[in-house]
């Protein structure tokens, strides 16, 4: 035990000393105190909180959390940018600054801002549990979320700024798109013809795996003052991120088209191995509860680019 207590000791001895008593930094603790409380929420105590209760719709309540997550997106794309990945930042290899200067510094706050957004998005579960979307919480789902908060907190901890960062802005980029189409996708069935995109949103999110792999990859084969575990630690999750999400689009969209065709090739109206109905519609319900007014109602059943399955 006491050499589990020192190997601790000396590993937080490491971390950066300009972030270490900002709030929930200190020490991973709280963190995994969090973590641990949303899962057993979201996959135990809420499901059985709402088994006997109507869902809740939420509509006014995700437009607004949307929204604020479109703005938030933006605003550490835009630090990420200007404190130096479109500045003087090198996209071979880029060390930590830990010095104390204003631009050091606004790289640090943007990590610790990054870290801050991913302890919000815990809330993007706790919606579906209020809304009894429990088919939605997935294994990809509860994964995303429950380590992006963690990948936050080691790089504000012990690497806020550098080579990880460019992982933030890419990511950061994408959630405006993704959080846009939620919110969009709050206003009602009414919108659903304008969004067309959500497919290339989960195409783009590939993409970003395949760009953060290959940019910590290269660190494997070249000199950089960079902590090389961290770097390995973005591999092991890109590859894992990229086989989570790749096996999603296939199952979702690949899989897809074919039942398409089967069902199109049935009489108007049949049903096919309980697959939608040739007119697009199926007898699930839509997310923000209204019905349609053939008695069917709308559902994609489909997954977004950061693990949600997203039912319209």
């Amino acid at each position: 035990m006491s050499v589990i207590v020192e190997t601790y000791k000396d590993l937080m001895s490491r971390g950066d000393p300009r972030t270490v008593n900002w709030f929930l930094i200190s020490s991973p603790f709280p963190l995994l105190c969090i973590i641990s409380t949303y899962l057993y929420f979201c996959i135990s105590l809420g499901p059985r909180i709402m088994q006997n209760r109507k869902p809740f719709t939420l509509r006014k309540t995700l437009i607004v959390y949307n929204f604020i997550q479109v703005v938030l997106s933006a605003y550490m794309v835009y630090e990420g940018s200007m404190a130096g990945w479109l500045t003087d930042y090198n996209w071979g290899c880029q060390p930590v600054d830990y010095a104390d200067t204003p631009k050091a510094m606004r790289m640090a706050r943007g990590c610790y801002i990054y870290f801050s957004c991913k302890l919000i998005e815990l809330l993007d579960t706790i919606f579906f549990v209020m809304r009894k979307k429990d088919r939605q919480i997935s294994f990809l789902h509860l994964y995303h979320h429950a380590m992006m908060p963690i990948c936050g907190w080691i790089g504000t901890r012990f690497v806020p700024g550098g080579h990880g960062t460019l992982l933030g802005v890419i990511n950061s980029f994408i959630h405006i798109l993704m959080y846009a189409y939620y919110m969009l996708s709050a206003f009602g069935p009414e919108v659903q013809k304008y969004l067309w995109w959500k497919k290339h949103i989960t195409s783009m999110q590939l993409v970003q795996f395949v760009i953060i792999l290959i940019h910590n990859v290269q660190l494997e084969f070249r000199e950089c003052n960079f902590p090389r575990p961290l770097s390995r630690l973005l591999i092991l999750n890109a590859v894992l991120f990229i086989y989570l999400f790749g096996s999603f689009y296939v199952r979702t969209y690949n899989n897809k088209g074919k039942t398409e065709k089967v069902t199109s090739a049935k009489p108007n109206g049949e049903i096919t191995n309980g697959i939608a109905k040739s007119n697009g519609y199926t007898n699930g319900s839509l997310s923000n509860g209204h019905a349609k007014s053939n008695g069917h109602a709308k559902s994609n059943g489909h997954a977004m680019s950061n693990g949600h399955t997203k039912a319209e």
